[in-house]
């Protein structure tokens, strides 16, 4: 076959004027085709928390722990739950003066008075019920409790058992994962197919089931070791699924459009520009010929000029690469 080859290769050298390649060894074709599909990207990305959905948990007043019932990380927490039950001179001191104002205003009606105590507590953030039971049954617990603002996990915790705590200061943070991000890299040269994406679909090496997210926003910032610039995307999250940190390979698709088509092994690239191997009039030859090609996906070249649909042209450019056809110095 070598020496097959090495005859070829001088024969065709002989013939300097001839402009095509001649192959007497099987090669295989294949057609231009018109198909439609959509454009795509391919890139990777990690689960992120959503920023807008992480909650601080900090007291307006200054305490101590009576019970801690949110005792560990990433205890998970439905809205209103109970986190700590504690005590606080300030907060019980506003329970006496609503209490002391609803007994003073029984007879004489003072609804300034009396809604001004009540704001104080509302102020301090005291939940509604148990103002509410100060009102029903006129007298005041020493404790109150901090409440989870939000369904959730405890992502971190600043208290233990017994533990003193000064107002202001975040006692828990609550992060809801119903919604999350997806941070993804997008080289600078992708910027401009980015425009036209319209789908994002994700996978995870864990599981089978995909994804959709949607496009949230560009990061205005190019990472100068990657070249790349950071996409977020959003997500429905409801069963918890995704984990802040989980590995996501991500799909980025376009509108549905017709394209001419090649293989990507029907396509050369040689000094930054493309070329295919058309077949010639008679059987044997293919005539190198320059194309103006893009990518449409990892496996498919976009013929943007230079053949027409039902050309027929070498199904494998590499193949004729290592031919006569470049000693011949046509391409």
């Amino acid at each position: 076959m070598r020496l097959l080859l090495i005859i070829l290769i001088f024969l065709s050298f002989l013939d300097a004027k001839e402009k095509t390649v001649e192959q007497v060894f099987n090669v295989q074709t294949t057609k231009v085709k018109l198909v439609s599909d959509a454009k795509s990207i391919k890139s990777f990305g990690f689960v992120k928390v959503d920023e807008s959905r992480v909650y601080d948990v900090s007291p307006r007043f200054g305490g101590f722990v009576e019970t801690l019932y949110a005792d560990k990380t990433y205890k998970k927490v439905t809205k209103g739950e109970r986190l700590a039950k504690v005590y606080s001179p300030e907060v019980l001191k506003a329970k006496d003066d609503y209490l002391n104002t609803i007994n003073y205003t029984r007879n004489k009606a003072n609804k300034t008075m009396l809604g001004s105590a009540k704001t104080k507590l509302s102020l301090l953030n005291i939940p509604d019920a148990e103002i509410k039971e100060i009102t029903k049954n006129k007298k005041t617990s020493s404790f109150t409790t901090i409440l989870s603002p939000i369904d959730g996990y405890i992502f971190k915790k600043y208290l233990n058992n017994n533990s003193a705590f000064k107002a202001k200061g975040v006692l828990f943070q609550v992060v809801n994962l119903d919604k999350v991000w997806v941070e993804l890299k997008i080289h600078q040269n992708q910027l401009s197919a980015l425009d036209n994406i319209e789908e994002f679909t994700l996978t995870t090496p864990s599981m089978k089931q995909t994804f959709k997210a949607t496009r949230e926003k560009l990061y205005p910032e190019l990472d100068p070791k990657e070249e790349s610039f950071t996409l977020r995307l959003s997500l429905d999250n409801i069963k918890g699924i995704l984990k802040p940190g989980m590995y996501t390979s991500v799909n980025m698709s376009g509108a549905t459009k017709s394209y001419l088509t090649l293989p990507a092994t029907a396509v050369m690239r040689k000094n930054g520009k493309f070329y295919v191997f058309v077949v010639g009039e008679y059987e044997g030859e293919y005539e190198p010929l320059e194309v103006d090609v893009e990518v449409l996906n990892p496996d498919t070249y976009i013929v943007k000029s230079g053949l027409n649909e039902g050309d027929e042209v070498v199904n494998n450019a590499l193949f004729m690469m290592d031919s006569d056809a470049q000693v011949n110095g046509l391409y």
